[in-house]
């Protein structure tokens, strides 16, 4: 009778280690999911920030050094004024300020571009915490996206805190600038293709990633 019983014992000790491990394979896959959504979230606020920082400090320098457009502290040419040369008629600085989105589109129309801006911020941060975090590619591309939007936007919004200075063509002094602010250039030969800045670079090369590399992704669970 004791050996019986002393069996069962031993089978369900047995019984109850076969399960344990079995338990514990169940919960790890959550545990993973949880893990991998806070590190998303870690990397998509590096880029968001990296790229954000570099874009304003860039342009405060430029803008410093160069001074306004039309009011430059270098002058090469007549038809390239106030161009610091990198690489001589092929890459430089210059500053140019944009109030409109890309090639000066929907000009002066700050408040559209404005709400724009806002609804896509929205978007992005929606689609980012509810599906795109699963994607090590859509979290890059989206923290650029995110961050080329929120540097423009900066501008737009005047917090640069410039204004147009005494002398300035066709603007009255004192008054405050909402536009963006621009300062690298590259020539295509004889033709400048119009000024850009870091905020600008990232959402172009968010788009180049994505056409690139997106066909690759696989089809995430859930993912729109």
């Amino acid at each position: 009778m004791n050996t019986q019983l002393n069996e069962e014992t031993v089978d369900g000790k047995q019984q109850t280690e076969t399960e344990s491990p079995s338990h514990a394979v169940q919960q790890s896959p959550q545990q993973s999911s949880v893990c991998r959504y806070l590190l998303s979230i870690c990397l998509f606020l590096t880029i968001f920030l990296a790229g954000f920082s570099a874009d304003l400090l860039t342009k405060n320098w430029a803008f410093q050094t160069l001074g306004m457009p039309g009011m430059h502290k270098f002058d090469t040419e007549p038809e390239l004024k106030g161009v610091y040369w990198i690489w001589q008629d092929v890459f430089g600085f210059q500053t140019s300020l944009n109030s409109g989105a890309l090639f000066g589109f929907l000009g002066g129309q700050t408040t559209i571009l404005v709400t724009f801006s806002l609804t896509f911020l929205f978007g992005i941060a929606v689609y980012f915490l509810l599906w795109a975090w699963r994607s090590w590619l859509f979290t890059v591309v989206l923290g650029m996206i995110m961050a080329g939007i929120c540097g423009n936007l900066y501008d737009r919004l005047g917090w640069h805190g410039l204004v147009y200075p005494e002398g300035y063509p066709l603007e009255i002094a004192g008054q405050p600038i909402y536009a963006v602010r621009d300062w690298i250039l590259c020539m295509i030969g004889t033709f400048p293709w119009p000024n850009f800045n870091i905020a600008d670079s990232l959402l172009v090369c968010s788009v180049i990633l994505l056409l690139l590399f997106g066909f690759k992704e696989e089809k995430l669970e859930g993912l729109p």
